[in-house]
């Protein structure tokens, strides 16, 4: 562990270099369309030869798989009653509050630094530093200012879903602690120079282990108000059933597949139970 959280300093002082992608995920109720990407610049041959060995296990072996279980910090954000922006901002600030001090337990626990990204709740769409905001998508993480960008429309003021908007928050969330933890880092080396089908591997790799990231979030929340066993079964029905008509190019994983990385979140509630860098190809399609 030493020898790879040694690598990953090192990677993570040259990420200034890498340009990487905004990834949109989904609510509970909505499908978004495909993301914005920003390729890196090309790698020489002989550098992504010296580079690829270390940079795959940043991905395959990070520390944070070997922490446990996410901390349970003992999340309370209140309620969420509709038709209230003001009370919108409120809920989200505090589950961001919550996330960025479980993740902080685990970055430690890992002997990695940790960074919280910022937070932007908007109500119509924006242009990121890393590309025009696409129809449809609520969440956007984009990593070149490491912001979490979340769209609240007035179907949602109006029928708020507190468990819909906290996975959603927490999967964008699962895209910042793959930039900080050095996993984009090997995503974006091993995807210079591949072919199409490879690429879209790695990118329902991406977003499959931030779905994962985020169930176990939602695991310390368990037996809570706001996630329910209800409401649980629910969303991870939706996903089953829903969750791969936003991404024709099934560059997100099938519905099937990632109600099951949802569900070995939830019930495992570890980073290293999210660990799709190194599952069967069968089990990311």
């Amino acid at each position: 562990m030493a020898l790879v959280a040694a690598l990953l300093a090192l990677a993570l002082a040259a990420a200034g270099l890498v340009l990487v992608l905004a990834d949109v995920a989904t609510t509970s109720t909505e499908s978004a369309n495909e993301g914005q990407q920003i390729v890196s610049p090309p790698v020489k041959a002989a550098d992504k030869k010296r580079a690829a060995a270390p940079g795959k296990a940043l991905a395959t072996a990070n520390p944070l798989y070997k922490t446990g279980r996410l901390a349970d910090v003992k999340c309370s954000p209140g309620e969420l009653p509709p038709g209230s922006m003001t009370a919108y901002r409120r809920f989200l600030t505090r589950i961001t509050a919550c996330l960025n001090k479980a993740w902080g337990i685990q970055f430690r626990k890992a002997g990695l630094p940790f960074a919280k990204p910022r937070l932007r709740i908007i109500s119509s769409k924006v242009k990121t530093p890393c590309g025009s905001w696409n129809a449809g998508a609520d969440g956007v993480y984009c990593s070149t200012d490491r912001t979490m960008y979340l769209m609240i429309s007035r179907d949602q003021l109006r029928n708020p879903f507190p468990l819909g908007i906290t996975r959603l928050i927490a999967h964008e969330y699962g895209h910042h602690i793959q930039q900080i933890s050095g996993i984009w880092n090997y995503y974006w080396t091993a995807r210079t120079g591949t072919t199409k089908a490879q690429r879209l591997m790695l990118s329902r790799q991406s977003e499959l282990q931030a779905e994962c990231f985020s169930s176990i979030f939602m695991r310390t929340l368990r037996d809570t108000p706001l996630v329910t066993d209800a409401d649980w079964s629910y969303t991870v029905d939706w996903f089953r059933k829903n969750g791969a008509k936003g991404w024709p190019q099934n560059d997100h994983g099938k519905g099937p597949t990632q109600a099951a990385w949802m569900t070995r979140g939830f019930n495992r509630g570890t980073p290293g139970s999210c660990n799709t860098w190194a599952a069967a190809s069968r089990n990311v399609n």
